[in-house]
């Protein structure tokens, strides 16, 4: 019997609920699954505020308890979508199917002719990283309800509040118009 290996690509910053529902349902559907870290050259950005290996311990402390097989991976960007696919494949162990409801990533491996599946969106006003980043700058503690409570333990021990809120601001002024 051939193991069915998936891929699922995310920058997750942070990890939430909203890709751990996703993650779920694919286990339920997959025998091994690849967890490709997007952006993993970005960090201490307000877009991107957690280092890779931050968002593989989120990942990865968030499965433990899941039943299958995980490889969770740093995936840098590059700037040539035409070789995009191939870049993936030279980083992850071999793969049959991608997950993914991002356009440009369904273009780019329905035409390496890979099959992808679209997952519905979990509460995806609520569920999204843009949005609880904000509320982390705001200092809201209504982030902690949407990611898993381990991500939320992580992000305390590595001050992740404090380093998104200071690297919000700016030094630069506004001008009056």
């Amino acid at each position: 019997m051939s193991e069915r290996r998936a891929l699922f690509l995310g920058r997750f910053q942070p990890y939430h609920q909203g890709h751990h529902q996703m993650i779920k349902k694919i286990a339920a559907q997959v025998d091994e699954l690849i967890i490709a870290v997007g952006s993993a050259q970005w960090s201490h950005t307000p877009r991107d505020p957690f280092t890779a290996g931050e968002r593989i311990m989120m990942i990865t402390r968030a499965l433990a308890e899941l039943p299958l097989t995980k490889y969770v991976l740093p995936v840098e960007d590059i700037e040539r979508n035409s070789l995009y696919v191939a870049h993936i494949r030279t980083l992850t162990p071999p793969f049959s199917l991608v997950y993914s409801n991002n356009p440009l990533v369904t273009r780019l491996f329905a035409e390496a002719q890979i099959p992808v599946q679209a997952l519905p969106f979990v509460e995806r006003e609520r569920f999204w990283g843009t949005n609880i980043r904000q509320l982390m700058i705001a200092g809201d503690d209504q982030w902690r309800r949407y990611v898993p409570p381990v991500v939320a333990q992580l992000i305390d021990q590595i001050d992740g509040i404090a380093r998104l809120q200071q690297i919000h601001q700016t030094d630069h002024l506004e001008r009056k118009s």
